[in-house]
């Protein structure tokens, strides 16, 4: 398998945790530094990313995400991916939310890849 592959399979991973609500399962999935951006020019860290995370579950809205490029430079990898969470939450709002990450993963001593930085907004231009 390519390395390209195996963060093809750690994506996957995330979008499944994901989907079944499993915060724990996320969390697992990102460097202790890790980074969340749930909106432009907003990254959080430890807690503030953990809490961020949760928020986004409590829409109950399942996730897809398509990666379109990933690029592998050694244990970094960047990844260009197509992403969309559709349906209605717990309190009967409809979510119609999507678009384009730029997310880098590391590969840990490990072997396993995880997100460095997760950035969903990632080709949205800053605001004015």
């Amino acid at each position: 398998m390519t390395a390209a592959h195996d963060v093809r399979l750690t994506i996957q991973s995330f979008v499944d945790a994901f989907n079944r609500g499993d915060s724990a399962a996320l969390d697992e999935m990102f460097e202790e530094q890790g980074v969340v951006v749930p909106a432009p020019g907003q990254p959080m860290t430890g807690d503030a990313r953990r809490a961020a995370q949760k928020h986004l579950l409590g829409f109950g809205s399942p996730m897809r995400a398509e990666p379109r490029d990933i690029y592998v430079a050694g244990d970094v990898a960047l990844v260009l991916m197509e992403w969309s969470m559709r349906g209605t939450t717990p309190d009967g709002h409809e979510i119609d939310m999507g678009g384009t990450a730029t997310d880098i993963f590391r590969r840990g001593e490990d072997g396993r890849w995880r997100y460095l930085i997760d950035n969903p907004f990632g080709t949205v231009p800053p605001s004015s």
